[in-house]
Order: structure tokens, then C-alpha cells, then sequence
């Protein structure tokens, strides 16, 4: 009996030896990344929307891996644009007005993986914040629905890219 523990645990032991693995348990094999920036071509433009988005997918790469974050020449490399900033009614009231509206980003990403074209991949990936419509969207507000939008984004970016999610 203890040698048939003895043997699953070596076995265990090497399966995970295998690879770099992140503090989200996705394995990277890469060492550095690329973040370029992230310009805003929506329709409707918020002056700090591309900074602020291309600062929090890079955060979230330097937080979830042990990845370096390089200017040039990453391993792994991300790169594309914010397509979409809208704000739409999403809820009426009995006098027919707007309850709540919704902030939808929509952001289309390109990645690299420079050791591994198969992952190479095209995508678009959006989220959405529902506020009281008497409110306006500038300040809290605002930053409330930047980080809960920008949150599920990077995460999901970080799922499809190096977890395989």
C-alpha cells in the first residue's frame, strides 16, 4: 500500500515539474512579455481610457506570472485596439426614462506567442457596468466601471492567451 502511494506521488511530483507555472496556476513556458498600447478608435472617446487599459493588462501579467515585462522583442506580445465605448439605457421606469445605463468597452486583442504559433490568436473581448441613470459617469462613478470592466477583460485576455481557458 505505501508503495503505490510512494509511486502516485513521484508521479505527481513530475507532472508538475514540468514548465513555469504562473501564481494562477497557468503554465508559461515565455519569460518576458510585450504590452504595446492599446489606442481608443471607439466612436466615443474617453480621454484616459487607453492608458488606463493598457496599464491594467500589463499589471495583470506582472501580478498573475512571474513574466518580465519588456518594451520590445517579448516572448509573449500583445497588441490592438479599444473598438467600442458605448452608453446605452438598459431599464425604464413607469414614466418610460432610462433606470439604468450601461457602459460596454469592447477591446480586440492580437497575440504572440514568439515560441509557440499555434497559440497566435485574434480576438475581441467585452464587458459592461450598469449605473443608475441619474448618475453621470465622471469621476467614481467612472472609476468604479473602469476597474470592474478592466478586471474581467485582462482576466479573460489572461484565460484565452496563457491559461488556455
Amino acid at each position: 500500500m505505501n508503495k503505490t502511494y510512494l509511486i502516485l506521488f513521484i508521479s505527481l511530483l513530475s507532472l508538475t515539474s514540468c514548465g513555469i507555472y504562473s501564481l494562477s496556476g497557468a503554465k508559461i513556458d515565455a519569460d518576458t512579455i510585450q504590452v504595446d498600447y492599446f489606442p481608443n478608435n471607439a466612436s466615443l472617446v474617453e480621454p484616459t481610457l487607453s492608458q488606463k487599459f493598457t496599464i491594467a493588462l500589463q499589471d495583470l501579467f506582472l501580478q498573475q506570472s512571474s513574466l518580465n515585462l519588456v518594451k520590445t522583442d517579448g516572448q509573449l506580445q500583445f497588441e490592438g485596439e479599444i473598438t467600442d465605448y458605448i452608453i446605452r439605457p438598459t431599464a425604464a421606469t413607469a414614466q418610460q426614462t432610462a433606470a439604468l445605463n450601461r457602459l460596454t468597452i469592447k477591446v480586440k486583442v492580437r497575440f504572440y506567442n514568439n515560441l509557440n504559433e499555434e497559440d497566435n490568436f485574434e480576438q475581441s473581448f467585452s464587458h459592461f457596468y450598469d449605473y443608475k441613470a441619474n448618475e453621470q459617469l465622471i469621476g467614481s462613478t467612472l472609476d468604479d466601471a473602469l476597474n470592474e470592466i478592466f478586471e474581467r477583460i485582462t482576466q479573460d485576455i489572461f484565460n484565452a492567451s496563457v491559461a488556455k481557458w
